[in-house]
């Protein structure tokens, strides 16, 4: 049985070189109307169109927007036109592009206009810039498919097919090839993005990476700074630092042509509290000891999917890449020093080889949303877990007076190749960090909402009660990943640490982020509750 996080959240846990390409975009079906106030016709979708209820909300099904009219944009002058009509009228205006947000910041009933930008999926080489392009619509999905198939590269993106890149981009975006080609953003070369004076008149800005690009730092802003902060973006291109040639196969990384993946199971009824908590301080070191370029260690990445006992099991999802010297050796000794001294035998129950681009959609990490309510939180840490939090996590998910399968935290790699950039080089600053952690709640009932945001809040609190409740930056964690946004870490209930979310999520870059704020969105037209403020 292949055990993904969301099968565990399912219950299923409980047993076990062409130069140039043509740029493509696919627009929805929907009927095109005047839109008032833009001057000419957008494609718009309005309450009671047969569109409109899929339109107004995400994978998040906490939230459902209510915006008088949904704006389908298929091209940059759809976006130019949009923004400009919402800065001119002074509606509430929001972005979305692959609607996985975890909290209401596209979705807020006080937005006014939605902007889908699923119609802006262009995937191609531009010979002008020796870049290839990628529309702020694509999926994760397509954007491997299209880069592997036509020129055999890729982008060390995220695992879940289906995000959308606008947002992954600009919040930082790492995944399973992060360790040994560094952040999606560390290939970011521009992006285009639409943006308004203080007149309301929008415009399409390019902003690049090179020194005496004057707009260069919009370009910076949008290498961890979040979406939906300075404007909207429409489209990307990426080219290695470094690359000096016209040959598209050699503009990004190569990933391996194979990968070895395996599966490793922990019944939870054979693990007590020494067990897990021996296993989360295997698993933790190991990656601390060797959170540094060029390692054969960083072509191996994995999941351990620690979720609430009454799912059955803890389960270690990894893949090998093929490049390494010896990938079964490498799995071998990994799995070695994960399960030493736990004292319970795990069991594999996969492991197989599968070619690069399958092995995308290998469901041991390419999770598929399932239409179910959220609350997500993360934590970055520097060093190996500590005792008291690995107790605090045993604690949450042995419960016996909370039960649910869809609870509990995702621990994955970071680091490797992403410390190899100085933390100011890009807006991402966590850069010495070795550990992700995502810690998630899924359910289906409205009734529900309070007790699963209540179990999550709890554990949190509990892991860092150090610290505040929170991972603040300090020796052993390195704050939180603006990609999974949680709110609560604005909210003294909940963040008693004295540091604030903007430290949390920015550390000493967010002074800067806001000096770009200021300049690129004087009218504050683009704001979430953790949007950046510009200075004052």
């Amino acid at each position: 049985m292949e055990l993904t996080r969301r099968g565990v959240l399912g219950g299923s846990a409980v047993v076990g070189g062409a130069a140039a390409a043509a740029f493509v975009g696919v627009a929805p079906a929907v009927s095109a109307r005047p839109a008032a106030g833009d001057g000419g016709t957008l494609l718009t979708v309005r309450p009671g169109d047969p569109q409109y209820a899929d339109l107004v909300r995400g994978v998040n099904q906490r939230w459902v927007g209510r915006p008088g009219q949904v704006v389908v944009a298929t091209s940059t002058p759809d976006v130019v036109r949009a923004v400009e009509q919402a800065a001119r009228t002074g509606r509430r205006l929001s972005v979305r592009s692959g609607g996985h947000c975890f909290e209401d910041f596209v979705s807020d009933p006080a937005v006014e206009i939605l902007l889908d930008l699923g119609g802006l999926d262009q995937i191609g080489f531009d010979p002008a810039r020796r870049a290839f392009v990628v529309g702020a619509g694509a999926r994760l999905e397509e954007v491997n498919r299209r880069l592997f198939a036509g020129w055999g590269v890729a982008l060390p993106a995220g695992s879940c097919p289906s995000v959308g890149v606008g947002g992954h981009i600009s919040g930082g975006g790492y995944g399973p090839l992060s360790r040994l080609f560094g952040l999606t953003v560390d290939h970011l070369y521009a992006v285009e993005v639409v943006v308004a004076d203080r007149s309301g008149a929008a415009r399409a800005v390019t902003a690049t990476r090179e020194a005496d690009d004057p707009h260069r730092e919009l370009w910076w802003a949008h290498t961890g700074g979040g979406g939906g902060n300075f404007g909207v973006v429409t489209r990307y291109w990426f080219r290695s630092p470094g690359t000096d040639t016209t040959d598209p196969r050699r503009l990004l990384p190569r990933p391996p042509a194979e990968l070895l993946v395996n599966t490793v199971i922990w019944p939870w009824e054979a693990m007590d509290r020494a067990a897990f908590t021996r296993l989360l301080l295997n698993y933790s070191r190991w990656y601390v000891a060797r959170n540094r370029p060029g390692l054969v260690e960083n072509h191996l990445y994995s999941h351990l999917i620690t979720f609430h006992r009454s799912g059955g099991a803890v389960v270690l999802n990894t893949q090998v890449s093929g490049q390494a010297p010896d990938p079964d050796g490498l799995l071998d000794d990994f799995l070695a020093a994960v399960g030493d001294g736990v004292g319970v035998a795990g069991q594999s129950t996969v492991r197989r080889r599968l070619p690069w681009l399958l092995g995308t959609q290998w469901s041991g990490f390419a999770d598929r949303p399932v239409g179910r309510r959220i609350k997500g939180k993360s934590a970055l840490h520097r060093t190996a877990f500590t005792p008291a939090q690995a107790a605090a996590i045993h604690r949450a998910l042995t419960s016996t007076d909370y039960s649910h399968p869809g609870s509990g935290v995702l621990i994955a790699p970071y680091g490797g190749q992403v410390t190899a950039v100085a933390g100011s080089a890009t807006a991402s600053s966590h850069r010495d960090a070795a550990l992700m952690l995502m810690y998630l709640s899924e359910w289906d009932d409205e009734s529900e909402d309070a007790t699963h945001i209540g179990f999550l809040r709890g554990c949190y609190r509990d892991v860092y009660a150090g610290t505040g409740g929170v991972p603040v930056r300090d020796r052993g964690t390195g704050g939180a990943y603006i990609n999974y946004p949680d709110v609560d870490l604005r909210d003294p209930a909940w963040n008693r640490s004295g540091s604030s979310w903007q430290e949390l999520y920015y550390g000493a870059n967010y002074p800067r982020l806001q000096r770009v704020k200021s300049q690129w969105d004087p009218l504050r037209l683009f704001q979430h509750r953790l949007s950046v403020e510009p200075n004052r």
